[in-house]
């Protein structure tokens, strides 16, 4: 399986870290596995999310975290 590097703002590692924590997914690189693929999967269903109320990235926090994964 291909490997891919990814930074997440803290807020989302805390929220993979408590779901595998309560045993929702064995562990972290299955937890973002199945939440990854499930994303795409809604994406392809729904199409992209039109909201403009969204400002891009750096309004959501994503930028300038050193939260990286490698899996």
């Amino acid at each position: 399986m291909p490997r891919v590097k990814i930074t997440v703002p803290e807020h989302l590692e805390m929220q993979i870290t408590q779901m595998v924590e309560q045993g929702e997914f064995l562990n972290r690189e299955e937890a973002v596995e199945e939440l990854l693929s499930t994303g795409i999967k809604a994406y392809k269903t729904s199409g992209p999310m039109e909201d403009d109320d969204s400002g891009g990235f750096e309004d959501e926090g994503m930028m300038g975290h050193e939260d990286e994964y490698v899996f």
